[in-house]
């Protein structure tokens, strides 16, 4: 597996708990649900954490990836439930 592929997987990993764990936290659906609102929520989550220069001080990469989705990723949903 090349670099680029393995990147990509664990960026689609890091969606999909992110996703789960925000439809724990506000309700949501299925697996595709999950997996889109964990991937925009990680674009989300991590421009807003830089954006307000929030650190979390937390050593580990992939944990902080995805707290930041996870924030992301309900923003994501409450906006979309706000607008639908």
């Amino acid at each position: 597996m090349s670099m680029g592929t393995q990147a990509l997987v664990i960026f689609l990993l890091i969606g999909l708990v992110a996703g789960f764990l925000a439809s724990l936290i506000v309700g949501g659906g299925g697996l595709i649900r999950c997996l889109l609102s964990g991937i925009i929520g990680a674009f989300v989550g991590g421009f807003l954490f830089n954006a307000l220069g929030i650190n979390l001080g937390i050593d580990n990469a992939l944990v902080v990836q995805i707290i930041h989705a996870t924030v992301g990723a309900i923003i994501v949903v409450l906006i979309a439930r706000a607008i639908a």
